[in-house]
């Protein structure tokens, strides 16, 4: 799409063309607030890429330049309030991609890029009605020559130069924009190009020749991705941005000393699709999240010296698979269990360079990460080729920059370096061909034992045991499996559900498992005293046909911190929350019936997909209960049980998130930091603030602060 303000006042009139996948070009003018569509050009089975509106050199007659898949460019003019087709400028050899007209001076220029890696400026001026030449034998330009009826001038269009520097589909080109100088406004000779070959150049006529050349080539390196899609310059042309493949954007700053050094800059950067899963580190100092992207990442408050000011950032990635992910759990502080679309669970542990790059970000003392021997942790972690697992690499492996004279390069293996990680020093967050190869974590083991792709794990809160499940359609593969967090062998196999297990909690005390299902149903598994083997859990309490309230899949579930109650919440939009678990029961039979509904049925409006329960309760003692749905909506109640009775006046509503705030698409998942006060801030002794970390199929992660007081 593109337009042109037909006249000084932006609001007056404003012509629009916009090219889509039905093979037309639509033109539409809009007055004040109305917009109607006055023409449609028909392109017949081809497809338009890209339009571009603008005037004819020293008049007002618009001018609209579409480029397409038969590799031609069409330009119309406007006579009689009509766009006619004047010229076929025929040149690339592939679809173009993109096409920018800029005004300079008398003159129009054209810029047009192509799938034929080429790039392509035309230069439209006036013809003077000047006396037929005399036949001379100079070698000119041939001239593409149109008369606009209307004013009765002749234009010409000639091939001003053809740029051959990328290696691949040049995707965008743009004009530096045109800024006012001393009243009239003036258009820089600067072309910006984004392609498939991973690199963003900057183009300028040379000073002397006046012959286009390469002046700045920017990009990305390593890193499994394909090139940029689209680039622009910032309105003075001291900064570029561009986005690439993988969703990811990459700005580059122009140096003030030597304007031809350009630097990556700090930029915002997330997951590019849903995030299924999302982990406070247990110090609240970090979240984790997965997603179907197929990338874990990690983001962390960046503290700036001197600044009071805390925004939060990707500082790692530290699982880039071959799989969507699926969930994760902490396993203390610097490891982690996630679980993708496969049949084992992966197991990571950071890398000294993380640990040292997080306290450069975060200013958190390295005295206070570290407690145990950092030593013998690896530097940081490397992918083969063809593989899936991230390789440890330990100082040692690191490659040794072979001197220039010696002759290595005609050996194969030279050219393809098995380790690709760099140690970086990281005072910032790093950019994202980083984070795509120098921040990735060492997998240390891998838990084989499901039969179908991983569903859900969680892991007890001291870090002992991990709990797992998958998607299952029948009991055998529906049974949850417990590892030990020491050895990694598997401890025992809990069978209970008929179908797919879609959370797992343990209770605060870790005296309790609790799994939910796609059967509707609950199930609760007591902690035996342990025997030698480690612990041993029974299933101590559960629904079934007769005693469910569900009537549809249970999406979520957590526990109350003091290991009371706990929720569950389905897609049939109820909320409920359990309880009676401290009981000192002896029998097996009276812990079933002791545990019922302590609330009653909470209707949440839309269907409940997640559901978590703050570790800090407000400063009357009620349960905080934040419970989020499938149409994006979050919100937080607080609960607390009056007799022994259940009654509806034990729930409030605080807050429901407005649009703004929520998720566009359903939540996945929520998370409570268990601290009072806010990472990152120096207010972690203030009980004020509470911290909630959301994540939805939208592609956010969202981190809110929640005030305690104000509940």
């Amino acid at each position: 799409v593109d337009a042109v303000c037909q006249s000084d006042e932006p609001d007056l009139g404003l012509l629009i063309a916009s090219a889509a996948s039905d093979s037309t070009v639509r033109i539409w003018s809009r007055h004040g607030s109305e917009a109607k569509c006055i023409e449609i050009l028909q392109f017949g089975n081809g497809f338009v890429m890209d339009v571009c509106l603008s005037f004819l050199p020293g008049s007002n007659v618009p001018v609209l330049a579409c480029g397409g898949d038969d590799c031609k460019i069409h330009l119309f003019i406007q006579q009689n309030g009509q766009f006619q087709k004047t010229l076929i400028l025929p040149g690339h050899e592939d679809w173009i991609r993109g096409i920018e007209w800029a005004v300079c001076g008398e003159d129009l220029f054209l810029a047009s890029c192509a799938q034929d890696c080429l790039i392509r400026i035309w230069k439209v001026c006036t013809k003077s009605k000047q006396l037929p030449e005399t036949e001379d034998d100079s070698i000119r330009l041939k001239e593409n020559v149109f008369t606009v009826k209307d004013t009765g001038t002749t234009y010409a269009i000639t091939l001003e130069s053809v740029l051959a520097g990328h290696e691949n589909w040049v995707y965008a080109v743009h004009w530096q924009p045109s800024f006012s100088k001393d009243g009239s406004m003036q258009q820089p000779m600067r072309i910006l190009s984004a392609s498939m070959d991973k690199t963003v150049i900057i183009w300028e006529p040379d000073k002397e020749s006046g012959v286009w050349l390469e002046q700045v080539r920017v990009g990305e390196v390593g890193g499994n991705t394909l090139g940029f899609f689209d680039c622009q310059f910032s309105p003075d042309g001291s900064m570029i941005v561009a986005h690439a493949f993988h969703g990811a954007l990459h700005l580059w700053k122009q140096a003030t000393v030597n304007k031809k050094e350009w630097t990556p800059e700090v930029v915002i950067s997330g997951h590019f699709n849903s995030v299924e899963d999302v982990k406070w580190d247990p110090e609240g100092e970090f979240i984790i999240s997965v997603g179907s992207d197929q990338t874990t990442r990690l983001f962390a408050p960046w503290k700036r010296k001197q600044e009071r000011e805390v925004t939060w950032h990707e500082i790692a990635r530290p699982q880039v698979h071959g799989y969507d992910m699926r969930c994760l759990a902490m396993i203390g502080r610097f490891q982690f269990v996630s679980g993708a679309d496969e049949k084992v669970l992966r197991v990571f542990r950071a890398p000294k360079n993380f640990i040292e790059n997080f306290s450069n970000i975060t200013g958190i003392p390295m005295e206070k990460l570290c407690s145990h021997q950092s030593s013998d942790l690896p530097e940081g972690a490397t992918v083969p080729a063809l593989g899936l697992s991230n390789k440890a690499v330990f100082e040692g492996d690191m490659a040794v920059q072979p001197a220039e004279d010696e002759e290595t390069f005609n050996t194969i293996s030279n050219q393809y370096p098995e380790i690709y990680f760099q140690p970086l020093i990281l005072t910032e967050p790093p950019p994202e061909d980083h984070l795509l190869q120098n921040t990735l974590w060492p997998e240390i083991q891998k838990l084989y034992g499901h039969g179908y792709e991983i569903f859900c794990v969680a892991c007890n809160n001291s870090n002992t045991v991990i709990a797992s499940a998958c998607k299952a359609s029948k009991k055998e593969h529906a049974a949850i499996i417990l590892w030990s967090a020491t050895s990694w062998k598997k401890l025992q196999s809990l069978s209970f559900h008929n179908l797919t297990v879609t959370q797992l909690a343990f209770s605060p005390n870790d005296k309790f498992l609790l799994a939910v299902s796609r059967d509707r149903n609950w199930s609760l598994w007591r902690k035996q005293d342990s025997s030698e083997s480690g612990p041993v859990f029974s299933c101590c309490a559960y629904t079934d046909k007769n005693t469910a309230v569900h009537s549809r899949i249970i999406w979520s579930c957590d526990w109350t911190p003091d290991s009371k109650y706990f929720i569950t919440g389905s897609r049939d939009k109820k909320v409920i929350i359990w309880g009676q678990c401290n009981l000192s029961v002896t029998t097996e039979g009276n812990m079933l019936d002791s545990i019922k509904p302590c609330s009653t049925v909470l209707d949440a409006g839309d269907s409940v997909t997640a559901v978590s329960i703050s570790h800090v309760l407000t400063p009357d003692g009620r349960y905080i209960v934040a419970v989020g749905l499938e149409n994006g909506k979050i919100i937080l109640y607080t609960w607390k049980q009056s007799g022994q009775e259940p009654a509806l006046a034990d729930w409030t509503m605080c807050v429901e998130m407005d649009n703004s705030q929520s998720h566009a698409l359903a939540v996945k998942r929520l998370c409570w930091r268990h601290h009072a006060g806010r990472a990152g801030h120096n207010d972690q002794n203030s009980s004020e603030w509470l911290q909630l970390a959301s994540c939805g199929a939208d592609h956010c992660v969202k981190i809110f602060n929640v005030n305690r007081f104000a509940l």
